[in-house]
């Protein structure tokens, strides 16, 4: 009796527990990115020093006026300061202004070579230019006596108003107490006993007029009063004075807006571009997006010269990739293909490393399928193995070790990469390919049958701690004879037969379901 165990239930797709926007590839994204955003903040930096250099302000004056509001009072929110600053902007002060210059200018261009702004309820900047710091101040001279007298007189006017007003209504009141005066004369002292409510109600109109009138007499004499308030306080304050201006310190202001501003916008646009182009920079996105494990990495090369220790370390570093390489290429019986995607030099330089390593095991032969003449044009020694061209990969003698570099770029042959090797490693920048063509790369070389027994991966991020590994073992649990789990991509969908990376074996691979992994200790 044979008994069928219940295989476990497959994890769901990444898709439906992964965010929408991975925070983490996005900052990695954005720091590797970091030429672009610090080459648009150094060019904001430039541009604010550009900008104070060769646009300097023209000759400024500034006068400071103390206003005075009939109006005042604690509660103000700034209204009536508000109120002055639009009306010294109309054509009227402009007018006045340029008639005590004596100036035939325009009062509309006028206007727009001075402006104003409350500083506070009660006071009132004033700000002129000018061809020179002279005709600056004498502007701003005349703008504020322009405004000084114009607010005078509408105060003047508007108490005028208010005081005649109040003397007619007083007129209006004397007139029907006159009326009533008269009614209270017409009355003999011994009439009937049923007038004498009547007598008694004219009587105390008689009163309430006397009170109005002299109320109307008394807010009458207020509003003239007040006047001579409103134009002893509003005078300047602080007399007109050109502004002073220092090259460095605005060439140091204008720097510091154009560095921040072109920061923001670089981080914005890598952001946006890292977004939009979907360029995979993490082991893990790599590998899961290619289906095979990254088994080494490698610091792109510096273009400037490095310190003695530092190319020490570069050194060593290729130095483990190649004895990497060299363990991987031994351990396989058929022909391995180098295959570059954004690393057409730093991959021959790879292969040329390799080539000298195998060198001793007995005789290489490095077939170059580049487009360009990355391997041709390296540098190499009398002793180094031979290059030969991609038609001539066949004419390799049959106890010839057969090392193959080609490239899986846009525009590649896909039926060639199999004369370079029946294996490849891939040899990847990150960050180079989009996750769409890292597809077609995969699938493209399981159409060709060849199996990709792994990456390297070129220029990673230093902080990138995600692993780049994927399980090629067999389910923790028992699996009956005749059920096998689908194949799955690093996205976690199932792969058909011909999407499915292969193993050596040439049989299709599975990917191990996650379990709980004991904790080492995090080192690079």
């Amino acid at each position: 009796m044979t008994t069928r165990t219940t295989p476990l239930p497959l994890p769901p797709p990444s898709d439906a527990a992964s965010p929408l926007l991975d925070l983490h590839a996005l900052v990695v994204a954005v720091r590797r990115r970091r030429r672009l955003w610090s080459s648009v903040a150094l060019l904001g930096l430039l541009a604010g020093v550009a900008v104070a250099v060769l646009l300097p302000p023209p000759p400024t004056a500034t006068t400071t006026v103390l206003v005075a509001h009939q109006e005042d009072h604690p509660n103000d929110t700034g209204t009536l300061i508000r109120t002055d600053v639009a009306l010294l902007g109309t054509t009227r002060i402009a007018a006045e202004a340029l008639k005590a210059l004596k100036s035939t200018e325009d009062p509309e261009e006028f206007m727009g070579r001075y402006r104003a702004a409350g500083i506070t309820n009660n006071l009132l900047r004033i700000e002129a230019e000018g061809a020179d710091d002279t005709q600056a101040v004498a502007r701003a001279q005349a703008l504020a006596d322009a405004f000084v007298a114009d607010h005078v007189r509408r105060m003047r006017e508007a108490a005028a108003a208010e005081a005649d007003a109040l003397l007619e209504q007083r007129d209006r009141m004397r007139e029907e107490l006159a009326r009533v005066n008269a009614a209270i004369g017409k009355r003999a002292p011994e009439s009937a006993p049923e007038s004498a409510a009547s007598t008694e109600s004219l009587y105390a109109r008689r009163a309430e007029l006397n009170s109005r009138i002299a109320d109307f007499d008394q807010r009458a004499a207020e509003a003239r009063t007040g006047t001579p308030r409103v134009v002893a306080g509003t005078r300047i304050v602080d007399g007109p004075r050109a502004v002073r201006y220092s090259l460095p310190r605005t060439a140091v202001t204008n720097a510091a807006i154009g560095l921040v501003l072109g920061l923001v916008v670089g981080l914005a646009w890598a952001a946006v571009g890292t977004v939009v182009a979907d360029r995979p920079v993490l082991r893990r996105e790599i590998a899961a997006h290619l289906g095979a494990s990254v088994i080494a990495e490698l610091r792109r090369a510096p273009r400037l010269p490095v310190l003695p220790w530092r190319r020490r370390g570069v050194r060593a570093e290729r130095d483990r990739l190649t004895a990497t390489l060299a363990r991987t290429v031994r351990g396989s019986a058929e022909p391995v293909s180098l295959l570059e995607l954004g690393c057409a030099r730093g991959t021959g330089r790879i292969a040329l490393g390799l080539a000298r390593e195998l060198a001793d095991d007995g005789p290489v032969v490095l077939v170059d399928g580049l487009p360009g003449k990355e391997l041709a044009d390296s540098r190499r020694t009398p002793e180094d193995p031979a290059v030969v061209g991609g038609e001539a990969a066949e004419s390799v003698p049959p106890r010839t070790r057969r090392i193959g570099v080609g490239s899986v770029a846009p525009g590649t042959a896909w039926t060639d990469l199999r004369h370079l090797g029946h294996r490849a490693v891939l040899v990847v920048r990150a960050g180079h390919g989009s996750a769409a063509w890292l597809h077609t790369v995969a699938r493209q070389l399981a159409d060709q049958r060849v199996p990709v027994i792994g990456v390297v991966l070129i220029d990673p991020d230093p902080r990138d701690r995600t692993d780049g590994t994927l399980w090629d073992g067999t389910p923790t649990a028992p699996v009956g004879a005749q059920e096998r789990p689908a194949p799955r991509n690093g996205t976690g969908r199932p792969l058909t037969e011909r999407q499915a990376p292969q193993n050596q074996t040439g049989r299709p691979r599975t990917e191990r379901p996650p379990r709980p992994a004991a904790r080492v200790p995090d080192s690079d």
